[in-house]
């Protein structure tokens, strides 16, 4: 049997700032982000199961990724940790959806938290294979598996 990757595609709007960045992102702004999570594993093999020939139900990986990220990120201001020590967004209306992260909110870094946040809750026998946040229509950053060192 082969294995087999499959691919299912999210939207969601964020917004951020990178504290201490020399450019123009210093300060708040947003972006369409769009996420591409592609998964493998061998398609299913029991004829008596409703998943028969599937790697993972497309469905399954949504509501994966929609409670472990998307619900997470989307329409949310993402900050690093040390800004709010500093107190510059106050408590409420409008910004009651501030998801503080102990790292420089950047692509690279979101994407890196995303793959920590979807590993550890694929089923068994499903790996993530590679994520691909896109942050405008050109510019994304990847994760592949195969290009982590142990």
């Amino acid at each position: 049997m082969s294995t087999i990757r499959i691919t299912k595609e999210f939207r969601f709007e964020a917004a951020h700032a990178l504290k201490g960045y020399d450019g123009p992102c210093r300060n708040v702004h947003g972006h369409s982000y769009e996420l591409a999570v592609t998964v493998s594993g061998l398609p299913g093999r029991d004829s008596g199961s409703p998943k028969y020939g599937m790697v993972m139900d497309f469905g399954d990986l949504k509501c994966i990724i929609k409670s472990n990220i998307i619900d997470i990120f989307d329409h949310a201001l993402i900050l690093h940790s040390l800004l709010k020590e500093e107190n510059i967004i106050p408590p409420g209306e409008p910004f009651t959806n501030v998801v503080y992260v102990d790292y420089q909110p950047t692509s690279e870094n979101i994407l890196l938290d995303m793959v920590v946040r979807i590993q550890g809750v694929l089923p068994k026998g499903i790996k993530l294979h590679h994520l691909v946040l896109r942050e405008t229509a050109t510019s994304y950053a990847e994760w592949y598996a195969s290009d982590q060192v142990d």
